[in-house]
């Protein structure tokens, strides 16, 4: 499970809405939007628990933009979209901000390590501090934290669980499925 960060900034009313996952091991997802934008979207291991998350946001899956989540995530489930275009408003410091942007350049079926980020946001040696950032990364899957691996490229540090972001990578194409026994 990533914890929820809400976006309270703004002062905004947030509206909230649970969108389940294609494969009951990856759980459901809580999205949370605030003024029309998407502030957080995070996994949880069931519909309840992603409820009980969202408690502090009002339950209502036709607010600005939570429809257009929902239609986009189930195209990127099903392998159709590889682009999110999403009102987005992430709420972190000003590096963690340019780490996420920097992020959402890695496209659909590549990857980047901790370090190559690091160095492309100006922090050579930062590799610690972009983790820290993909780790308050509020915005699950369309800010694809998921895409950075670790230094020797091996599967390393997802706040939802490794196990998901192999699902997200052997979905995208950049890992193989392992066959079945």
């Amino acid at each position: 499970m990533i914890k929820p960060r809400r976006n309270r900034e703004s002062g905004g009313a947030s509206a909230s809405a649970v969108i389940p996952c294609p494969s009951p091991e990856l759980g459901a997802l809580l999205a949370v939007a605030m003024d029309g934008r998407l502030v957080e979207l995070s996994f949880y291991d069931t519909r309840e628990k992603a409820l009980e998350a969202g408690e502090a946001a009002r339950l209502d899956p036709d607010a600005a933009p939570l429809p257009r989540v929902a239609e986009q995530l189930a195209e990127y489930f099903a392998g159709r979209l590889r682009s999110f275009r999403l009102p987005l408003a992430p709420h972190g410091t000003p590096f963690q901000q340019a780490a996420w942007r920097e992020l959402e350049a890695v496209p659909w079926g590549e990857t980047r390590t901790y370090g190559e980020l690091a160095r492309a946001v100006g922090r050579p040696g930062g590799a610690r501090a972009i983790g820290m950032a993909m780790n308050r990364n509020p915005i699950a899957i369309v800010i694809p934290c998921h895409r950075i691996l670790g230094a020797d490229r091996s599967l390393t540090g997802y706040g939802a669980g490794l196990e998901r972001k192999r699902f997200l990578l052997e979905l995208e194409g950049v890992l193989e499925k392992p066959l079945p026994l």
